[in-house]
This record gives C-alpha cells, sequence and structure tokens, in this order.
C-alpha cells in the first residue's frame, strides 16, 4: 500500500516538474520585443487588419468583374385586371358605344432568366481600385506602430524588473549588514558597554528594512505580472530574465549633442503620408463624379403564363433575351458633388496642416528626451559618488562604533543615508533608461523591423 502512495506522489510531481518546466521561459530583453510583437493580442489584431484590408482591396476589384444574377418568379393573380374596348371590336353588331370588359392575363405567370452587366467606365471605380492599395498599405503601417508601441512597453516594463531586483540584492546585503551589528550590540548590551536603546535602534532600523523589502518585493512582483502583460504571455507563466542591470553600459546612456533627426524615420509621419495620398484620391473620385458611366446590360428570361398552377410546369415556357448600353450622364445633382469637392479639399488641407504639427512635435519630443536623458546621465553619475560615499560613512562609523570612539546613532544615521542614496541611484538609473527609450522612439530608432 505504502509503496502505492509513494508511486502516486512520484508521478504527480514528476507532472507538476515538467508542467513548470514546460511553462517556465528565459527571455534577453531582444528576446522578450520579439515574443511580444508575435504574440501580443493588439499585434493579432492588426495583422487581421491587413487580412480585412486585403479582402476589400479583392471586393472592390469585383466590382469590375462581370455580375451575374439569376432569378425566379412566380405571381398568382387572385384577381384579374380587366380591360375595357368597345364591344365592335369582336362584335360588328354591337350597338354603338357598347363597351365590353375583358380579362387580359391569366392567374398564374413564372418568370425565370439570368443577367449579366458589365462596368465598361466608371472613373469612382478606377480611383477605388488605387484607393484600396493605398488603404491596405496604410494598415501594413498601422502594424508597424503597433509593434513600436509593444516593444516600447516591453521594455519599460523589463527594466523595472531589473532595476528591483538590484534594489533587492542591496536591501538584502544592508539587512545581513545589520544583523551582524545588531548581534555584536545585543552581546555589548548584556556586557554592559551599551544601552539598551542602542539595540533598540538598531530593531527599528532592521524592521524598516523589513518592511522596505516586502514592498519591493510586492513591486516586483507586479512588475512581472505587468511584463507578461506586454508581451501577450499569461501571468500564470514562469518567466525568467536573462538581460543584468550591471551588464548595461551606462556611458552608453549619455545622448550626443547633435543627431540626426530624419522625420520620415517616424512610423507616424509615415502614416500622415499615406492618409495624405489617400485624401489625394478622395478628391480626385470627388470630381470624376461628373464623368459618364457606361454599363453593358444582357438579360435572358423564360416565362410562361396558365389558368392552372400545375399546367406552368407541364407546358413549354417561352424565352427572351435583350442587350443594351446605359451611359448614365451626370447633369445637375442640386450641387451635391461641389460640396463633396469642397469637404474633401478641406480635409486635404487639414493633412497638409498636420505636416507642420507633427514636426514641431517631434522637434519637442527630441528635444525634451535629450534634456531629459542628459539630466538623468548627470544625476546618476552624482548619485553613483553619493552611494559610494555613503558606502565608506557605514564602513568607517562601524569601525569607530566598535572601537569605542563613535556613537551607535552615528551608525544607524549611515546606514539610512546609504539606502536613501541607493535607493536614489536605482531611482535615476531607471529614470536614465526610460528617458533613452524615449529618445529613441522620438528619433524612430527604437524598433525597426
Amino acid at each position: 500500500m505504502k509503496t502505492k502512495i509513494r508511486s502516486k506522489w512520484l508521478i504527480m510531481s514528476f507532472l507538476l516538474v515538467s508542467n513548470f518546466s514546460f511553462s517556465q521561459q528565459n527571455f534577453s530583453l531582444k528576446e522578450a520585443i520579439d515574443y511580444s510583437v508575435k504574440n501580443h493580442v493588439n499585434i493579432r489584431n492588426a495583422q487581421l487588419d491587413i487580412l480585412n484590408a486585403e479582402a476589400r482591396v479583392n471586393e472592390i476589384k469585383g466590382i469590375g468583374l462581370p455580375q451575374i444574377n439569376g432569378n425566379f418568379g412566380y405571381t398568382n393573380n387572385i384577381i384579374i385586371q380587366k380591360v375595357f374596348i368597345p364591344a365592335k371590336t369582336f362584335d360588328p353588331t354591337a350597338p354603338e358605344g357598347a363597351v365590353i370588359a375583358a380579362e387580359f392575363g391569366v392567374r398564374n405567370a413564372g418568370q425565370a432568366g439570368i443577367g449579366l452587366s458589365q462596368i465598361l467606365f466608371d472613373g469612382s471605380y478606377l480611383l477605388g481600385l488605387k484607393a484600396a492599395d493605398v488603404y491596405k498599405e496604410l494598415s501594413k503601417k498601422a502594424l508597424i506602430q503597433t509593434k513600436q508601441q509593444s516593444a516600447e512597453n516591453v521594455m519599460k516594463a523589463y527594466y523595472s524588473i531589473l532595476v528591483n531586483e538590484e534594489r533587492l540584492k542591496l536591501l538584502s546585503l544592508n539587512i545581513g549588514r545589520l544583523d551582524s551589528l545588531l548581534r555584536d550590540t545585543k552581546a555589548m548590551n548584556v556586557q554592559g558597554f551599551v544601552e539598551k536603546i542602542d539595540v533598540q535602534r538598531l530593531e527599528v532600523q532592521r524592521s524598516n528594512l523589513s518592511i522596505e523589502t516586502q514592498n519591493v518585493n510586492r513591486l516586483q512582483e507586479l512588475s512581472y505580472y505587468l511584463l507578461k502583460f506586454q508581451m501577450g504571455k499569461k501571468t500564470t507563466d514562469v518567466v525568467i530574465l536573462t538581460d543584468k542591470l550591471l551588464d548595461i553600459n551606462v556611458n552608453e546612456l549619455l545622448p550626443e549633442n547633435e543627431v540626426d533627426l530624419k522625420y520620415t524615420n517616424r512610423i507616424e509621419y509615415s502614416i500622415l503620408q499615406t492618409q495624405d495620398r489617400l485624401a489625394q484620391l478622395d478628391l480626385k473620385n470627388q470630381k470624376s463624379a461628373n464623368l459618364p458611366r457606361v454599363v453593358l446590360t444582357s438579360n435572358f428570361n423564360y416565362s410562361a403564363g396558365r389558368p392552372q398552377f400545375f399546367d406552368l410546369f407541364s407546358q413549354p415556357w417561352f424565352n427572351a433575351a435583350s442587350a443594351g448600353l446605359i451611359v448614365q450622364i451626370p447633369i445637375f445633382d442640386g450641387f451635391q458633388r461641389k460640396n463633396k469637392v469642397i469637404q474633401s479639399q478641406n480635409n486635404l488641407q487639414k493633412i497638409k496642416n498636420g505636416y507642420d504639427l507633427l514636426e514641431n512635435s517631434i522637434d519637442l519630443q527630441v528635444k525634451q528626451g535629450q534634456i531629459t536623458l542628459k539630466n538623468a546621465y548627470e544625476t546618476l553619475q552624482e548619485q553613483k559618488a553619493n552611494m559610494d560615499l555613503a558606502q565608506e560613512i557605514v564602513r568607517v562609523s562601524k569601525i569607530k562604533y566598535k572601537e569605542g570612539v563613535g556613537s551607535n546613532l552615528e551608525v544607524i544615521t549611515a546606514e539610512i543615508s546609504l539606502k536613501e542614496s541607493q535607493t536614489n541611484y536605482f531611482t535615476t538609473f531607471y529614470n536614465a533608461l526610460i528617458a533613452k527609450v524615449d529618445l529613441d522612439k522620438a528619433l524612430g530608432k527604437l524598433y525597426v523591423e
């Protein structure tokens, strides 16, 4: 019995480990970005938009192909229409002015046929084909924009986790260092060398570090959830980051004073150019409404009429065929076309105005990104020096305290200053990384396929 239970536990353990190993994946920053631009829901929806655009192009092309429709109809004339005709038409002896009411038609009538129409010329159709291709191009650019947004979100979430990892490591070191000092202080208190309040100060500091560690751990858990969300993974999946914050070369964060700014590198600018082309085609389409429209039509039908319903199918049907050419020439539409052209011209001008607005916006984003990153970089250097200095102060204050020439309060104050400098350093490090992402986005270098 025990052997069976042990076997079941082994099988369950194996399944749990196998499932954990299957859902666990390692990701570098680049791998996380690549995963997100392939699997995020927004990306998949943007890809579906491209398929819709392709279907829309084929739909418009289909308008120019022959349109063939079949038809079948049946009519039951419950009360047949009577026609009044002079009685002399059928009876020469009828009195003058007499009329008779004759039924013209049969009670049951059937009709079946097929019709064909073909556009020979339509200015709107030709422009519609061009516009459909441009619309397809616009959907492809929208996909690139969605990928860039996804890459930006993943990078920011990834960096947040890397920074929190280092904060947790330093908090753990600080706690270990404080625990060692607390043990020594307790021993000195037992021997009567220090007061009880010295121990209590250290215990308060230890409690504060423990609380901060718990908060950062919760923040780190939330950061992992956010990263998985931005990547398009399930929250139950296990994600392990392979990149480390210390692997990042801080000097690469220093922005150049002169940047090679090209508006066309921004996907927003490229999208605006495509919208410009669409607006121009729309204006041409409205103007082309003044051109004639030529359509070829043809029909082939069979019809029959009988007093009795079932006789429709026992007697022969008679065929008929026709072919025609329809030329529709616009003459007057109450100035509708004129006002549609005005609206299209205004829409086109709005897009033209958008170039200036977008260019100014990009200039502002680049300048803002440069200044923010430069400030963050310089602050980072200062915070690194402050952190090193605070660490040295902690070391010296502990030596003084152990040798009896320093106070416990001095050590605690130094520890608090060190923790604050560490927090400031990693906060600034994160700000510098985010500023670098924002600047690359402003320059159109964030994610290029």
